[in-house]
């Protein structure tokens, strides 16, 4: 290759001209003539001929002899060729690296109609792809199912199992609310106790429990909720004040702070059955994801 050429090819390596030229000269050589390139590129045959002499100008010598109506590309082209097939190749690679990368990075969206399921899904998934990051949000039972309808969610955590054969389901995990109360408390000796015995306590409460506030509401219409918004300061609480407090057999949450006799609620409002749901022409990562639950 002559000098010139051989430094405006290194311009063009470094992206000094369009390398949408350098696709049109590797059309012309695979297709054979002017017009079967147009073609395959999609312009017209004007067009893709003056492309081609921009380019012949910018690397300061013509890439083909002409012969007659006829183009056979010359010994410069034929080096042309050659380097821009590797710089489309790297170019190809570094398409597929960034798409692989974007691939990997993107997060899946979770909605769950409660926080302990939540975190059973993220412990499986990080067991098995330790790469996949997760968005969440807390959302009631209708808003799960129709955000997964929509696609505006990639997994869903619901109460149920879902009947559109659009949608899979899988059982992800059974939750038991129990009451953690004072040891002195008049109901801290029963081997468990119904909602209607627990009615008319005052409760300490942990916002963003999900459905379980809506359970708590209508099964014990005359309880107070002292709610607190930090989980931080809703710990300390449960260790300094003699309210009683809601805990569940979730193995994500801690014990109960000491002084407290756990008793279970018997009543059906107290257990739950999560199912995580994923559309059937989900992402592909999502597909993994619920197929990798499925099997635990």
């Amino acid at each position: 290759m002559s000098e010139p050429l051989m430094h405006r090819m290194h311009e063009r390596e470094a992206g000094a001209t369009d390398p949408e030229q350098l696709r049109q000269l590797d059309a012309i050589a695979n297709a054979g003539t002017m017009s079967a390139a147009a073609r395959t590129v999609h312009i017209s045959q004007p067009a893709l001929s003056r492309s081609l002499r921009r380019l012949e100008t910018e690397l300061g010598q013509p890439l083909f002899d002409r012969v007659g109506r006829r183009l056979e590309m010359n010994e410069a082209g034929r080096i042309a060729l050659e380097h821009a097939r590797q710089i489309l190749r790297d170019e190809r690679l570094m398409r597929d690296a960034l798409d692989e990368a974007a691939r990997r990075t993107k997060a899946l969206r979770v909605g769950t109609v409660a926080p302990a399921p939540l975190w059973r899904l993220t412990a499986l998934i990080v067991e098995r792809f330790p790469q996949t990051v997760l968005t969440s949000q807390m959302l009631a039972e209708a808003d799960v199912e129709a955000g997964i309808i929509a696609g505006n969610i990639d997994l869903a955590v619901a109460l149920r199992t879902h009947p559109l054969p659009t949608v899979r389901s899988t059982r992800l995990m059974v939750e038991n609310l129990a009451v953690a109360l004072p040891a002195d408390h008049a109901l801290a000796g029963r081997s468990a106790v119904s909602a209607a015995e627990l009615d008319g306590e005052t409760f300490l409460l942990l916002a963003d429990i999900g459905f379980w506030r809506e359970r708590c509401d209508r099964h014990l219409p005359h309880a107070q909720f002292v709610v607190q918004e930090d989980r931080g300061v809703f710990e300390q609480l449960t260790r300094t004040s003699a309210l009683p407090y809601f805990v569940t057999d979730a193995p994500s949450l801690s014990a109960p702070a000491s002084g407290r006799v756990v008793v279970p609620i018997r009543d059906a409002m107290a257990h739950a059955t999560f199912y995580l749901l994923a559309r059937t022409e989900g992402r592909q990562e999502t597909t993994d994801v619920f197929d990798w639950v499925s099997r635990q």
